[in-house]
């Protein structure tokens, strides 16, 4: 009788020990798709907070609801938003490969499974996460993504604030690691968003303009004011100690609106004489004093950035610039229009005299002034802005950089060469080189 009593009893702990191993299995599967689905939820919740349009946050700002008041406040510190969403999603992520990990050691009886279960589950694991918690949930929420977020933001700003000792200790030493890392060259990614460029207008119905208005505005950030500026020896200015009949003279045959005026020599720019301002003056005599209607210059140095200029131009509401070098001397001038012409390509009006500054001979054969800057030489020849950057030295004319290749002055028939490039001398005069041919080789070519 006892024996029987002590055997049973052995096979009911066998029993419950048996369920307890079962309720384990049950109990982590549960949590596993408890995690998945919070999983969805933080990959959903990223994707609609940050795909919100400009339309959508001004529709929240307007409603009044708290859920669109929580969205917007949520998002005054995104970075800090996105922080909180990264920890808890990793947070999730990590639990369900660790319990996944347990499940699989308790079913293996062993914690050195063999290589195949170990595949086996790792598969698993990452299919369930990539499908169930990342491209499903982001599929959904690019497409609801007002409604997704209107109802995760309470969740999120309970969230931000208790992640928010490890969001800021996170976000502290990625500000530390962006100061220390050297980033990527701005040259560089222009030039990859050129490459783009050539890549989604290959078979469009782009046409050719519509693809150099693109590149233009790809490039204009990274043009300096030197590259697009007029030079001094062709900016058309006004002696101060002009009467004004000589004055009125000056501007009839310059046929500009806005005219440099300078004392004694063009590095000493007094202002600038607008020829709007003239009109109601038109019948003084020759002492009349025209200099009271100077306008105060507006002076930029030679290395600022196109874009910075045109936002100066905006602010300022002024139309020009007069451009001075490292030792303040009036090294250029520089224009809305030229700025503009950047981005859309060359503007005439009825009044001016059209001068490309280039003669195009044949598809492989062009005559430029000597003077013709080399940015717009390349846009001519439709190479890179910065090929010619390593021996064009601090010039940015093209008889400037034959100098530079040339180490002296050349006289007409001259040649020198760079990489494809052969550059003919045809005339020159005694201070500067006044009209080039530019031969295109199928390869690089030597001097002789």
């Amino acid at each position: 009788m006892r024996t029987l009593f002590l055997f049973n009893t052995d096979q009911l702990l066998s029993d419950l020990s048996a369920t307890g191993l079962n309720w384990f299995y049950v109990f982590g599967l549960i949590a596993i798709l408890v995690l998945l689905v919070i999983s969805a939820v933080i990959s959903a919740s990223e994707v609609a907070f940050f795909s919100l349009k400009a339309e959508q946050l001004e529709k929240c700002r307007n409603t009044g609801a708290p859920a669109d008041a929580t969205i917007i406040d949520l998002l005054k510190k995104p970075r800090l938003l996105l922080a909180t969403i990264l920890i808890c999603h990793d947070f999730v992520n990590v639990a369900v490969v660790t319990i996944s990990t347990f499940l699989m050691w308790e079913m293996a009886g062993t914690r050195k499974p063999a290589e195949t279960m170990v595949g086996i589950v790792t598969f698993i694991v990452t299919f369930a996460l990539t499908f169930f918690s990342e491209i499903v949930p982001k599929v959904y929420a690019t497409q609801q993504n007002l409604s997704v977020a209107r109802r995760v933001g309470a969740s999120w700003k309970i969230l931000q604030t208790v992640c928010r000792p490890l969001s800021w200790a996170l976000m502290g030493m990625s500000k530390i690691v962006e100061r220390r890392i050297e980033k990527k060259g701005y040259s560089s990614t222009v030039e990859e968003l050129n490459q783009a460029l050539d890549l989604t207008t290959e078979n469009s119905g782009t046409t050719e303009e519509e693809k150099d208005i693109l590149k233009g505005i790809v490039n204009f950030g990274t043009l300096t004011v030197r590259q697009v500026m007029k030079s001094r020896v062709d900016i058309s200015a006004i002696n101060i100690e002009l009467n004004f009949l000589e004055v009125m003279d000056q501007v009839n045959k310059s046929g500009f609106s806005r005219i440099p005026v300078y004392n004694e020599t063009i590095d000493t720019i007094e202002g600038i004489l607008y020829t709007k301002d003239l009109l109601p003056h038109l019948d003084e005599k020759e002492d009349f004093k025209w200099q009271k209607l100077l306008r105060s210059g507006f002076f930029v140095p030679e290395t600022k950035k196109l874009d910075s200029l045109l936002k100066d131009f905006q602010s300022k509401h002024v139309h020009m610039a007069i451009v001075v070098d490292e030792y303040g001397g009036t090294a250029g001038l520089i224009t809305l229009e030229d700025l503009i012409e950047e981005i859309v390509g060359d503007i005439h009006d009825e009044f001016d005299e059209v001068n490309l500054g280039y003669n195009k001979i044949d598809d492989h054969t062009y005559v430029f002034d000597g003077k013709v800057s080399i940015h717009d030489m390349c846009k001519t020849l439709d190479v890179d802005f910065s090929f010619f950057d390593e021996v064009k030295g601090e010039n940015e004319s093209l008889g400037g950089m034959i100098l530079e290749l040339n180490n002296r002055m050349p006289k007409a028939g001259d040649q020198v060469s760079f990489d494809r490039f052969r550059f003919t001398v045809l005339n020159v005069d005694d201070k500067r080189i006044t009209r080039v041919r530019v031969a295109i080789q199928q390869e690089a070519v030597k001097d002789e």
